[in-house]
């Protein structure tokens, strides 16, 4: 093989696999080496029967390739000679005057500059808020290659309803919808989506809120940062001990004084200190992470309690959409009637973690405000997915996901609890019914954070619980998902979970 087509071997690297069609990779890598310089302004293309024979393709393939390309100024035909590099880019851009320190290094498809680190150089520790020293539940980047991933928040692949999304995709791309989405919302969300979440996703939950109630964000992390920036400097606010770390990471970063409040075995207790927050961050249907459900006459009284000092409760509804029961409690926010409770939703856990959909409903001064502040972030979320996920639906989709994976995930919970009782009677665990985790308590001396990390190395992947409380140091509980594993595979985790119990490298040192 010449060398000429050994380079254009190794530049194109076509997969079957890709979700993009050959004709896509052939101009996604084209433009990849155009912009990285590696074909430089003007050089010279293969023919297109030269390069379909090179890469095994069809010659129509690479014609179109080149064509589209052609339209978009990457490339240029000059008449009997063929396909060259366009004299200038698209965008004007114009190499940059490297200095001979600085001198380019080819990497792969793209380009890596050697820095310099002189005295001129910028002391970034004296400039930043260091965000990576804070505790939060981590996951493996390949989780979904583990072979026993007890991992929760997390989708199943097998469930994903790909063709109705597809359907879905394809109708906001129709030209009528592209003219409804396309145009910068500023600071609105697309109205069709704003109905849905009004008729089919919070009357589910017992919610009820007219349309300047609602705002969407991404996810209810974002909301969460909202709400933090919006409402919560100087402010005393109360979290559930343990709770969710995440919550206490975002409030504590914009200012807040946290107070711990206490938890039963029916969640949050309103005589545990309410009174003296400004704001009590709480997740009654599926308490984080223990999954105890609070009762209706529990809810009652924090509510009461709420009302009789001033507070303001933040509900997060983070597991209910997650089809694991048919009729769950209706939300607090259901018994709210003078705008005390702010209510934040998502449908992540449901649908796709990745579509990051999430929404506030609250008071419509709060969520005035609110839109002003996510339009300085971001003004708002991407139209296009905002209204692929309202024709999701409107269409039933959504309602049929449920429906389907109802019964896989209740079968998958009811294997959990029976392998749990059969291969480690030693611990205990709380599991209420719908939530897609169990949270368990191994037996005295074991850390579970020692126990995770002997675990990920024989593929079971479990969640430590220390994350969770306020307090650093060992801890016994543990957290186990079950909404991304096989049913199949959770007995053979569960066992081999026990027998790593026993590994002298989970026991508390000392």
């Amino acid at each position: 093989m010449s060398r000429t087509n050994l380079f254009w071997n190794r530049l194109f690297q076509l997969s079957p696999e890709s979700g993009i069609s050959l004709q896509g990779q052939i101009r996604q890598q084209l433009v990849s080496a155009i912009l990285g310089r590696q074909l430089p302004e003007g050089s010279a293309l293969p023919s297109s029967r030269e390069l379909s024979r090179e890469l095994g393709v069809a010659r129509n393939t690479v014609i179109l390739a080149f064509q589209q390309l052609v339209e978009e100024g990457f490339i240029i035909t000059r008449a009997r000679r063929g396909y060259f590099v366009a004299d200038r880019l698209p965008d004007g851009r114009s190499e940059p005057i490297i200095s001979h320190q600085t001198r380019d290094r080819s990497v792969g498809h793209g380009i890596a500059r050697t820095p310099t680190h002189g005295a001129s150089a910028p002391d970034w520790s004296g400039r930043m808020r260091y965000m990576t020293g804070l505790r939060a539940i981590a996951k493996p980047r390949e989780w979904q290659s583990y072979p026993y991933p007890f991992i929760y928040g997390q989708f199943d692949p097998a469930l994903f309803p790909t063709a109705d999304w597809r359907e879905c995709t394809r109708m906001a791309l129709a030209v009528l919808e592209i003219r409804g989405w396309a145009s910068d919302l500023i600071d609105r969300d697309d109205p069709l989506l704003i109905e849905q979440l009004q008729k089919h996703i919070l009357p589910r939950r017992g919610v009820w809120a007219s349309s300047d109630e609602i705002m969407v964000t991404l996810g209810a992390q974002n909301a969460l940062y909202l709400l933090a920036d919006l409402l919560m400097k100087h402010a005393r606010v109360g979290l559930e001990e343990p709770g969710y770390s995440d919550a206490r990471n975002i409030f504590s970063m914009r200012g807040a004084e946290l107070v711990p409040l206490p938890i039963d075995e029916s969640g949050l207790r309103p005589d545990g200190g309410i009174e003296h927050c400004d704001y009590v961050f709480v997740t009654p249907s599926y308490q984080c992470p223990t999954t105890v459900t609070m009762p209706m006459e529990r809810r009652e009284a924090l509510l009461a309690k709420a009302t009789e000092h001033d507070v303001v409760l933040i509900e997060d509804d983070y597991d209910t959409e997650n089809p694991g029961t048919d009729q769950p409690l209706p939300a607090l926010k259901s018994l709210d009637r003078d705008g005390r409770v702010i209510y934040i939703g998502s449908l992540s856990k449901s649908f796709v973690p990745g579509l990051r959909m999430g929404y506030i409903v609250a008071p419509p001064e709060v969520i005035r405000q609110a839109r002003a502040l996510r339009r300085f972030m971001l003004r708002h979320p991407p139209a296009n997915n905002q209204r692929a996920t309202a024709l999701f639906i409107s269409l039933g989709h959504h309602d049929a996901l449920l429906r389907r994976v109802t019964p896989v995930y209740q079968r998958r919970a009811q294997v959990l609890r029976e392998a749990l009782l059969r291969h480690l009677p030693e611990c205990r665990f709380q599991n209420s019914r719908g939530a897609s985790s169990f949270w368990v308590e191994a037996p005295p001396g074991v850390d579970s954070r020692l126990l995770t990390e002997v675990a990920l190395k024989h593929g079971v992947i479990i969640e430590p619980g220390d994350d969770f409380y306020a307090a650093s140091g060992p801890c016994r509980y543990f957290r186990m998902g079950f909404s991304s594993i096989a049913e199949d595979r959770i007995e053979e985790g569960v066992k081999l979970l026990s027998q790593l119990l026993d590994h002298p490298a989970v026991r508390i040192p000392g």
